[in-house]
């Protein structure tokens, strides 16, 4: 089975050859099919932003490694037990790539994304197939295309963010980060009547299509003060609700800065391992009362997130569509920025 592989650990844009990580199209031995399985012939595997951290050993996993968990597809076989959701062969499909145990503390105390067993089911979805468990399996809503389906995962992301941003209508907000995940937020929070709406974003094109989102204000990191454009458009109150997207580590310090008293902070993104950064307990924390928390995954929030999935705006992420032989230079324009999001095809599906 043609699988999209991490075959070498390092960054993927080193300057050094040596040192530079490498995503390649290798064979993967077939999957067999569990008696609550359903086995899926994929059609898209969206590239996400967190990929390359995987290449640069975020998880200390062993190489070859497969990619992909935003994915599309057809049921093509389903084992004898797999009919609590009334999954049939030929139905139109989006996944969560992870399995959660039910099993563990945190499963039966209603944190999923604690699970102490979901490594223990790790198969990759940027291939030829996958066989995943039922309860990873949604059937997509007839007006929703397979192309737009693959975008389930990241929209259960924004869905999982404004859980824990928990907007109110009239708050001031800012999203920091305009990859495809800080645009689906912003999408969600000018639904929820988020005033003062603020992009952070050093790509042009990347804000101009905040604006298109709902976008009120937009800041450019690398031209301006960040703390002092926020300042100025809140009145220097700053922002009730923010949400870094980006995965920056030279945004991430400024964040806390820009966040108003009794605000809520959520760092959405995945950050290098070893990154730690200053903070002033008393400032941040005893007079200001900022709420400050981070974001793993999506537990509970892809039924919602299927409901979302017809309403949003997502076309411009499936503009970069590349065959699966091709996933190499799909990566590399990827990490080029060329495109908020890059998409491979694995089988040529309707």
């Amino acid at each position: 089975m043609r699988t999209v592989a991490i075959t070498k650990m390092g960054r993927l844009n080193h300057p050094d050859l040596d040192q530079r990580g490498k995503v390649e199209v290798i064979d993967f031995p077939e999957q067999e099919v569990g008696p609550e399985d359903v086995k899926i012939r994929l059609a898209y595997a969206a590239i996400c932003g967190s990929d390359p951290h995987l290449a640069e050993g975020a998880f200390s996993w062993d190489v070859p490694q497969g990619l992909g968990h935003e994915v599309s597809g057809i049921v093509e076989e389903i084992g004898p037990r797999a009919t609590v959701n009334g999954l049939k062969v030929g139905d139109r499909v989006a996944c969560n790539f992870l399995r959660f145990c039910g099993t563990c503390h945190w499963c039966r105390t209603g944190r999923q994304q604690f699970c102490t067993e979901v490594s223990q089911y790790q198969r990759p979805g940027m291939a030829e197939y996958v066989v995943w468990h039922e309860s990873q399996v949604y059937k997509l809503p007839d007006s929703v295309g397979l192309l737009k389906g693959c975008l389930l995962e990241p929209v259960s992301v924004g869905v999982r963010m404004m859980d824990k941003l928990k907007p109110k209508a009239g708050d001031r907000v800012l999203v920091c980060g305009g990859g495809p995940i800080g645009q689906i937020a912003t999408q969600l929070l000018a639904r929820y009547g988020a005033t003062s709406l603020t992009m952070v974003e050093p790509i042009a094109a990347r804000r101009e299509l905040a604006k298109g989102f709902g976008a009120v204000h937009v800041i450019d990191p690398t031209a301006v003060d960040v703390v002092e454009a926020a300042r100025e458009i809140t009145g220097g109150l700053g922002y009730d609700v923010v949400l870094d997207a980006s995965g920056s580590v030279r945004a991430a310090p400024t964040l806390p800065l820009v966040t108003a008293r009794g605000g809520t902070l959520i760092y959405g993104a995945m950050y290098p391992n070893e990154f730690e950064m200053p903070f002033n307990i008393a400032k941040i924390c005893y007079f200001n009362e900022l709420t400050i928390s981070g974001l793993f995954v999506s537990p509970y929030a892809f039924p919602r997130a299927l409901q979302l999935l017809p309403e949003l705006d997502l076309d411009v992420f499936t503009q970069a569509v590349f065959p699966l032989e091709r996933a190499t230079e799909a990566f590399e324009v990827h990490m080029s920025g060329a495109y908020p999001k890059v998409i491979v095809q694995c089988n040529e599906l309707n």
